[in-house]
């Protein structure tokens, strides 16, 4: 019997009427002889909701607490939804994380999961129930509530699918699918039918919002098949899995794109051993996390760095960097926080040549000024001004054949 773990989130369940659907949904495929888990958000803002009325509690909310606090969201939706199912008459039963022994470690806020112990879920699963768990929530050694981090849910569906050996994980949430790249900027993206864990990966990683990045690294390790649907629209989404036997013939699976950048340059730096810890050592223990890293050595013998930073950890980067500039003798410091990373993502990339040169040629055609340049075996990124944003990815999505019955330029 084929078992599958849906996961729905928050704008699925946000009402009534949604939780309704969604328990029709689940329904039909237990009519089709299915075993389903299904795994839940809270319904859409009351997560939020709740870390506001913590926040106006207390200016720094216990996290133990505040675990407490906001798990409790999911614990409604999964009620409401094992209600709906029983009126509809279909035997279900709820779970929290707690309750199935989610067990995690015991960082409140961004748990990390350890083990599930399955034994409840297969006995209600050989009795034909469908087992509806609370996303986003554990428990530890301890005994503790923990919570998996914003968009925990869909690790959560990731790992019970794992656990149960599924046959596939479906992530339904409001797009009906994976995207060559985000149809507001490119109104001719494509949905993609496939695409492997890998590219999913470094597309998360990169910008995309699709799937929560520990999810697609859990479903990767443990070769979950993974596919990503819509709850309000029928087809087939976008299914993430190994490499497929076509490899060879794809080049580019898609686009991303990250807005919230921002560079820094320290110039005329002495060039010695040990100046990149120097520079970079006050950054990282300030907790700010370094994207892109170029270095240019200079014929007199002193060296320009630069580097990227999230946009939201600008201002202290900057200050941070101007205070070893002085105790390095450096020429000046420069920051610009309106550049982008636009980036192609493909595993094709690693047996076709070329693929970089038609990039840099396109944007040069568009008069696009490339700032940094960063590759691996499946990207190649580029930082440019925020300004030509659009402009660079419609662009290299005609360029590289990307949009419906699309052709590569020569």
């Amino acid at each position: 019997m084929t078992l599958i773990v849906q996961k729905y989130g928050g704008t699925s369940v946000g009402t009534i009427e949604k939780i309704g659907k969604v328990a029709d949904k689940v329904c039909a495929h237990v009519k089709n002889g299915e075993q389903v888990v299904v795994a839940v958000s809270a319904m859409s803002g009351e997560t939020n909701r709740l870390i506001a009325l913590a926040e106006e509690m207390s200016e720094q909310p216990h996290p133990r607490e505040l675990d407490v606090l906001v798990s409790t969201g999911e614990q409604v939706t999964i009620a409401l939804l094992t209600m709906a199912l029983h009126d509809r008459g279909c035997d279900a039963k709820s779970y929290t994380g707690s309750q199935i022994r989610m067990l995690t470690d015991s960082a409140h806020g961004k748990a990390r999961i350890r083990e599930i112990q399955c034994d409840a879920i297969h006995k209600d699963l050989e009795h034909g129930r469908v087992v509806v768990v609370a996303g986003f929530q554990g428990v530890d050694e301890h005994g503790n509530i923990t919570t998996l981090g914003r968009g925990g849910s869909d690790t959560t569906a990731v790992a019970m699918a794992a656990a149960l050996k599924a046959d596939e994980c479906q992530i339904y949430t409001d797009v009906d699918g994976v995207y060559t790249t985000d149809p507001r900027i490119e109104p001719k993206a494509r949905k993609l039918d496939k695409i492997t864990f890998e590219e999913m990966l470094e597309m998360a990683s990169l910008g995309s919002k699709v799937l929560q990045i520990r999810s697609v690294e859990f479903a990767g390790k443990y070769n979950v098949p993974l596919r990503v649907l819509s709850s309000f629209q029928e087809g087939e989404g976008t299914l993430i899995s190994l490499e497929d036997e076509n490899v060879e013939q794809a080049t580019i699976a898609g686009i991303a794109f990250a807005k919230d950048e921002a560079q820094l340059t320290i110039a005329g730096v002495p060039d010695r051993p040990g100046v990149a810890s120097l520079i970079l050592g006050p950054i990282t223990e300030a907790n700010i996390e370094i994207d892109m890293i170029v270095q240019n050595i200079g014929a007199d013998g002193s060296t320009d760095f630069t580097f990227t930073v999230h946009r939201n950890d600008f201002p202290k980067a900057l200050s941070l960097l101007e205070h070893t500039s002085a105790e390095l003798g450096a020429k000046q410091v420069i920051g610009d926080d309106q550049i982008v990373k636009v980036s192609l993502v493909g595993v094709g990339m690693r047996s076709h040549a070329g693929i970089a040169n038609t990039m840099f040629q396109t944007l040069a055609r568009e008069g696009i000024n490339i700032r940094m340049i960063s590759t691996s075996e499946i990207k190649i990124s580029v930082v440019i001004d925020q300004k030509y944003l659009e402009l660079a990815v419609r662009s290299l999505h005609e360029a590289f054949g990307l949009d419906v019955d699309g052709k590569i330029q020569k």
